[in-house]
């Protein structure tokens, strides 16, 4: 059951943390207009401002910022308390410094709770309509994907080979549909074309200088042309993705688009990864930070809430910049994904229990 001084202390932290949220979420709204108002000014309507992308773009950037959030309210909260010399009447009246850290991690754990979830199922609902409105109206040619000499399974016995693709007009060089027998050795039938050019939206192309060849029972047929319109087994979203993409799938799409881009052989699912892995880990991260931050803030000191304040920020630059490092790290650098996300928690939870330890003395 709760004490008093429990109840005080979470409220006062969930409370700080919300204001936080608020005060920083409409600041973030006021940077992001003065960087985006031409094309904010010029495309959409305003009622698609305001409830297409900003209502959607606050907890998007929140989601990513709730541990700095948690990191800044419990240092301002213990921070006063330590000011007031409340901690050392607390810990006066024979309370232990963990016994005192319990209503701060039960913040934390609700917070994270919250954050867990919401990382997982509703912010990616939320950046549906952020991301289509960004891919309208401010990033048009926000895509990502191979270029060059593109292989992909569109089922198990036909490969799609391209030498180039063009994503901002849809064609490509040197096409080639192989289909295998079912052993996968023969190729009873193959599709060449110099150049083909996406003509209607998903999979009507249009094929320029083809050559087709047939084998059947020992018969050969060729077939070649000009020009042919005809439908592949193809989609340019196949092809190029918005860089985006991954913030508006929740994590069950997530874990299926990664099956599905593996079957066709693309190997492109490392940021996919990440992202799921990360969904899960910063979450993790506010019950360290809230750990760092109550072991920095309760003692204290001349410098008073300010040098608390800036003590944290260090931590949390670091902590961000090791995050940071170890995820790029794992997109481009061969880390598992996994590994890289979880490392710098890994690493700063040691950190946090030798500021516990330091702090009790």
């Amino acid at each position: 059951m709760l004490k008093i001084i429990d109840r005080y202390i979470l409220f006062r932290y969930l409370a700080t943390f919300f204001f936080i949220i608020l005060l920083m979420g409409m600041l973030t709204v006021v940077i992001d207009f003065s960087e985006k108002v031409d094309s904010l000014a010029n495309g959409p309507k305003w009622t698609e401002v305001v409830f297409d992308y900003y209502l959607n773009f606050v907890p998007y950037i929140s989601s990513m910022l709730f541990p700095l959030y948690a990191l800044i309210a419990v240092i301002y909260f213990c921070s006063r308390l330590a000011a007031n010399s409340e901690i050392i009447a607390i810990i006066g009246n024979g309370i232990s410094f963990w016994r005192l850290l319990r209503p701060f991690m039960m913040g934390a754990a609700i917070i994270a709770g919250f954050h867990l979830y919401a990382n997982h199922f509703i912010f990616p609902e939320l950046n549906k309509g952020r991301t289509r409105f960004e891919n309208t109206y401010i990033r048009k040619n926000n895509f990502d994907g191979p270029k060059d000499n593109i292989h992909l399974f569109v089922s198990p016995q036909e490969e799609i080979y391209i030498q180039h693709y063009n994503r901002k007009d849809s064609t490509g060089r040197n096409f080639a549909l192989i289909r295998y027998d079912s052993n996968g050795v023969d190729r009873p039938y193959t599709l060449e074309a110099g150049r083909i050019k996406l003509i209607e939206y998903p999979n009507k192309w249009e094929l320029i200088n083809y050559h087709a060849r047939y084998v059947d029972d020992m018969e050969e047929t060729i077939v070649k042309g000009a020009k042919m319109d005809t439908l592949l087994p193809l989609s340019s979203a196949d092809l190029a993705r918005r860089k985006n993409l991954k913030d508006a799938m929740n994590s069950r799409e997530i874990m299926e688009y990664i099956e599905q881009e593996k079957a066709k052989g693309l190997g492109s699912t490392t940021v996919f990864e990440v992202e799921y892995h990360r969904r899960s880990a910063d979450p993790f991260s506010i019950l360290i930070l809230t750990l760092i931050g109550v072991s920095i803030a309760a003692r204290k000191t001349r410098g008073g809430m300010g040098m608390h304040i800036v003590m944290g920020m260090l931590v949390c630059a670091l902590y961000i910049f090791m995050s940071k490092f170890s995820m790029t790290f794992s997109t481009h650098g061969g880390l598992s994904p996994l590994l890289g996300v979880w490392t710098p928690n890994i690493i700063f939870t040691f950190v946090a229990f030798y500021l516990v330890g330091k702090a009790q003395k």
